[in-house]
Parts: C-alpha cells; sequence; structure tokens
C-alpha cells in the first residue's frame, strides 16, 4: 500500500521575476532570458505579450513593453523577506524556487484553529512582508491539499474559496485537470494521442503498465496524476558525516566575499554525495554570525541538485540574508557556512565519454569561469549556446554561465534537449555556417545585367540573375550565387508577421555573403570566411 500524501500548505507569488524588478504594478513588464520571455505582467498579458515569446514579437505586440533580463540572484533576495515572515508562523519552510515555498500543515494547522484560519494568516503575512516604494500589496496565493503538487495546483486556482482541498479529496480535485498539468511535455504528446486527456483518466491506468510503457518519469507522473505524494518511494537516509562546513575569517560582509567558498562548498558536497551513489534534493543553508546568530534556510528541488545548482542557491540565500533591511539583515559579517543534505535520492549517474571521460582541462575551464564569476558578479559571464531558428542570428545565444552546466556535455537534439536547436525548422538555411554575423545589418542594392534591381516574387523565385552587389556606392560582380530560401514566419498573425528571402552569393572581390531581402530592402546580415 503506498504510504500516505503529506499534508502539505503551498505560498506561490504570481509573476513573482516581475514583482522582484519593482516595476509600477499598472506598467506592461517582461522578464527576458536567451531572448525570450519567461515572465510577463498582467497588463502585459492583456497585449497579447505571452512567456515563452521571442523578444521582438512580444515588443511588436506592446510597444511600451518594458523589459527587465532575468536575476535569479534579484529574485532571491526579494523573496528572503517574504520567506522569512512565513517563517514566523511557522518553522521549516521549503523554498523551491523564488516566488514559491511550501511546508508541512499539520501542525501550524493544530496551532493556529484549522487549515482556513492558517491559509489567511500566512496569506496575510505574506503579502504584508513585501517593501514596495509605491505601497503596493503583492498577489499571495496559499493552497492547501494532501501533497505537494495538487497544493500548488490549489494555490493557482483563482477562486480563494476554493484552495484548500479536504483530507482525502486530492484524488477527486485532480482528476479533471487536464493531462496537460503534468510537466512532463513528451509524456504529455504521448497521452494525448492516446486520448488519454484528464488526470482522472491517467491515474485509472494500472501503474505497473504505466511504469513498463513509460520507466520512472512515467511512474513519477502516475503518483501525482493519483495524488500520492511523490517524495518516500525514493528517498533514502541521510548518511552521517556527509554535511560540508567552513569558517570565514575574516567574516563575509557582501555576497562576491562568499560566493567562491559557496561554490567549493558546493562542489565538496557534491563529491561526498557521489562517492555513495547519491543525489541531494533538499538542501539546508546555514550560516552563523560572528556575533553568534544563526541562520538557516531549505531549499527543495525536484530531481537532485547539481554542484552549479547548490552553488547558486548559496548565492542567492547568501544575498537575501546580506542585502535585507535593518530589520531583518545580519548584524555582522558571516563566519561559518554549512551545507547539509536534509533529503537524499539515488543518483541518476552520468554518461561519461569513451576515451576517458570528462577531461582535466574542462574542470580546469569550468573552475576559471566560476572565479570570474564570483569576481565579477551574476551574470556577467556568459558562454554561447545553440538554439534553435531558421537564421544564424537566432541559432546561438550567449546565456549567463551559471544557468549552464559547464561539466555535462549535452547531445544537441536528442531527447529532452531543452534548446531544440535541431529539429524542426522548416526552412533553416543549409550549411555551411556563416562565420561571422554582423550585430547591425549592412543595407546594399542587388542589381540584374539591366542595372534593376533584382526582388522576389509571391512564390519564391527571383525577377531576374542577380549580377552586382553594391555595397557603400561600389559595385562588386556577382561570380556565385544560391537560392533564395524563402521563410514566412507566423503569417497567420498581422502584428509580428515577418516574409524575407536569403541568398548566398560570391563576389568577384573574393567575399562570400549572406544577404536577406526583406520590406523590398537588401541587406548583409553575416559573412563567410
Amino acid at each position: 500500500m503506498a504510504p500516505p500524501s503529506v499534508r502539505t500548505t503551498v505560498v506561490w507569488c504570481p509573476d513573482w521575476p516581475v514583482v522582484a524588478t519593482g516595476a509600477p504594478s499598472d506598467q506592461p513588464v517582461g522578464v527576458v532570458h536567451a531572448n525570450r520571455l519567461v515572465a510577463t505582467s498582467p497588463p502585459a498579458r492583456a497585449e497579447g505579450v505571452r512567456r515563452g515569446q521571442r523578444r521582438r514579437e512580444a515588443q511588436a505586440r506592446c510597444p511600451d513593453l518594458v523589459l527587465f533580463d532575468h536575476d535569479p540572484a534579484r529574485d532571491a533576495r526579494t523573496f528572503e523577506p517574504v520567506v522569512a515572515a512565513i517563517e514566523t508562523v511557522t518553522p521549516l519552510i521549503e523554498v523551491t524556487r523564488p516566488g514559491l515555498c511550501a511546508f508541512a500543515t499539520r501542525g501550524p494547522s493544530r496551532y493556529h484553529g484549522g487549515d482556513a484560519a492558517m491559509m489567511a494568516l500566512v496569506e496575510a503575512t505574506a503579502a504584508a512582508a513585501f517593501d514596495s516604494d509605491d505601497g503596493r500589496r503583492i498577489d499571495v496565493r496559499v493552497g492547501t491539499a494532501d501533497g505537494p503538487f495538487a497544493a500548488a495546483l490549489a494555490a493557482r486556482r483563482r477562486d480563494p474559496a476554493h484552495r484548500l482541498i479536504a483530507t482525502g479529496e486530492t484524488p477527486d480535485f485532480l482528476a479533471g485537470l487536464p493531462i496537460s498539468t503534468l510537466d512532463a511535455p513528451e509524456l504529455v504528446d504521448v497521452l494525448e494521442r492516446l486520448g488519454i486527456g484528464t488526470l482522472g483518466r491517467f491515474a485509472a491506468l494500472p501503474r505497473a503498465d504505466v511504469a513498463a510503457r513509460f520507466g520512472p518519469s512515467g511512474d513519477h507522473a502516475h503518483r501525482l496524476a493519483s495524488g500520492l505524494d511523490p517524495r518516500p518511494p525514493d528517498a533514502r537516509p541521510v548518511p552521517p558525516n556527509i554535511e560540508v562546513a567552513t569558517e570565514l575569517d575574516p567574516p563575509a560582509e557582501r555576497v562576491d566575499q562568499a560566493a567562491f567558498v559557496a561554490k567549493a562548498l558546493a562542489d565538496r558536497l557534491h563529491e561526498r554525495l557521489d562517492a555513495v551513489g547519491l543525489g541531494c534534493s533538499m538542501l539546508t543553508i546555514a550560516a552563523e554570525t560572528e556575533h553568534g546568530e544563526r541562520l538557516e534556510r531549505q531549499w527543495r528541488h525536484e530531481g537532485t541538485l547539481s554542484p552549479g545548482a547548490i552553488a547558486d542557491r548559496v548565492r542567492w540565500q547568501l544575498d537575501g540574508w546580506l542585502s535585507g533591511s535593518a530589520v531583518t539583515r545580519p548584524t555582522g559579517g558571516i563566519a561559518r557556512l554549512a551545507l547539509l543534505p536534509d533529503e537524499v535520492r539515488a543518483a541518476s549517474g552520468r554518461q561519461l565519454g569513451f576515451w576517458g571521460g570528462q577531461s582535466a582541462a574542462t574542470e580546469r575551464a569550468a573552475r576559471a569561469l566560476a572565479r570570474l564569476q564570483a569576481t565579477l558578479g551574476s551574470g556577467a559571464v556568459v558562454v554561447p549556446e545553440l538554439r534553435g531558428g531558421r537564421d544564424p542570428s537566432s541559432q546561438v545565444m550567449l546565456v549567463p554561465v551559471e544557468a549552464v552546466e559547464l561539466t555535462e556535455r549535452r547531445a544537441v537534439g536528442a531527447v529532452g534537449d531543452p534548446t531544440g536547436a535541431v529539429a524542426p525548422w522548416p526552412g533553416r538555411l543549409p550549411s555551411p555556417s556563416p562565420s561571422t554575423v554582423l550585430a547591425e545589418a549592412v543595407r546594399v542594392e542587388v542589381l540584374d545585367h539591366h542595372g534593376r534591381r533584382v526582388g522576389v516574387d509571391g512564390r519564391g523565385t527571383p525577377t531576374a540573375a542577380p549580377r552586382q552587389v553594391v555595397v557603400g556606392g561600389a559595385p562588386a560582380e556577382i561570380v556565385a550565387w544560391a537560392g533564395p530560401w524563402p521563410v514566412d514566419e507566423r503569417w497567420w498573425d498581422p502584428g509580428s508577421r515577418r516574409r524575407r528571402a536569403r541568398f548566398q552569393m560570391v563576389t568577384d572581390d573574393g567575399a562570400a555573403r549572406l544577404l536577406v531581402l526583406e520590406g523590398g530592402s537588401w541587406w548583409i546580415a553575416a559573412v563567410y570566411d
């Protein structure tokens, strides 16, 4: 028999990355990461701006949109006062990410007079903790159910009266929800094609058959859909003497002073867990100040935390403690820092390379980038990452080094690759790729043998064979060309539609260029060396 789900309360602050920017509530705001929106404000959504849109598309829909770069450290720093306020109602708060935290409900509910009274108190306390320059209160939603999955879904319900799911009613609550509620796109796609459209229909399938067909991930999703607690089956006792700690002399009063120490601690903890075949899914970050104050916070992860993810959460938490207001900030610097795994799971392992796995050069490069990041601050060090797109300008993006696990090689385009770098992108330019993508496209003219401008008709056929490229008033004869490769993106939306044709052209001066015809104008977009 499956163990009973832990009665859980989830506190959710919608659009927290937007709230953390401090922008006025009536302003259309978007938070951007890797050229895509990861959060939007209600006024922006009213203008048609949605998560996942590209920056240019969002600005086309809402010209007044104010964009901020995604900053997880800022999100965690501003969320810390909210968590500290909830801690006055109940201890042992588990932070999943900035804007979302949870705690076991049984004890606080008894102490404060029942689930409903406790939820109202937590909501009011959390809302009052946010210090806004314009005096506004943040939107806080509190949900309670059997298990963290159902509690999080209950917190997202619009009607506050329906955010309390009575004990034993969680399976009925989940049964009517769409299967897309599961955060497993590949599994959801298969289930929808099989005609399984709700969590209830999925939960009705025999668990053994689901596990045989979809493996551990399918079994985990089946437990969630059935209203069971996902934690107990794989949780292991924490081995003794696995925690790591270090003394800071002199005590650190700024985050950058402690960032390098946090990275070294994260690596030590991961090495100890890896030696016994375990990974950490819940971590306690403990700090002591030079005046004897003790600070603790728990962070939870749905899977297992990598060394980079542990270091990120330590840095975020230290930033929240050391950058708080005069009332909440510790009176002295951090003199001791400790990391204690509270929940561990069997490590999923990793596949090493055929000729000996990870190289020493890779490790040295990762450590060098970590030192640069500790010196320059979060987001200052970026690395290239392959992305999906039809043009060279969108296929490689610069992302913060803390967002990438540098020591793990990811197969581009493989199942589970979130970048979607290789497929499907109909209309994508063929190889070879240009060596230089221009930051600013250069306006040119492309002429035929009569000196007339070359165009492309509605069928994607050139109006004449191109003979000359005029760059800055200087003509160059075209000796070879290929194309066009036309693409008509978002043809269904007049506001964001983009139609263009791409050509590869080689001129008699030896230059090979990627030219784009868009809106009746010719541009040099990239150069082949």
